[in-house]
């Protein structure tokens, strides 16, 4: 299991499907997972810290958890099977609850718990990470690469 930081909530522009984000930086690898607009709104909300008039389904469990006197020790992403991300809350007394990786999330952040995820899933599910500045600068890098001509590299003098 390797740390990873929930980056946040995306919509893809090509397919508009709804992803969050987990940072490995370690790897310099970030694991999308595709979720649905209601739990995008929930894991957004919390990052936020947006208040909900009533309590919505995450923040019930969180107080639920603290009503019985139990924490939230971390989150575990510990499989992916047919696209489909698995995790496991991770709690105090020593219990592990099966959950999907949404709500897992979702409580994670309203918890301010870590989020675990396994290494062979950040290697087979993760993506490189490029900030904005290395991209533009590789596409100038291409940009000069496709112009160049042997006579920009010759001294002046040297003729």
């Amino acid at each position: 299991m390797v740390p990873v930081e929930v980056l946040g909530v995306r919509q893809q522009q090509r397919d508009q499907e709804i992803v969050v984000l987990l940072l490995d930086s370690a790897a310099e690898l970030v694991v999308p997972i595709v979720i649905g607009p209601r739990e995008a709104s929930a894991i957004a909300m919390a990052q936020a810290g947006m208040p909900t008039p009533r309590p919505m389904t995450h923040d019930l469990l969180r107080d639920l958890l603290d009503a019985v006197n139990v924490r939230l020790d971390r989150v575990e992403i510990v499989a992916l099977e047919n696209g489909i991300f698995f995790a496991e809350l991770v709690l105090s007394n020593g219990i592990r609850l099966d959950s999907r990786a949404s709500d897992a999330l979702a409580l994670a952040v309203r918890t301010v718990s870590p989020v675990m995820c396994s290494a062979e899933i950040v290697a087979l599910a993760g993506v490189e990470v490029v900030d904005l500045a290395q991209k533009k600068e590789m596409e100038r890098f291409k940009d000069f690469l496709d112009h160049v001509t042997p006579e920009d590299f010759s001294a002046s003098g040297d003729e």
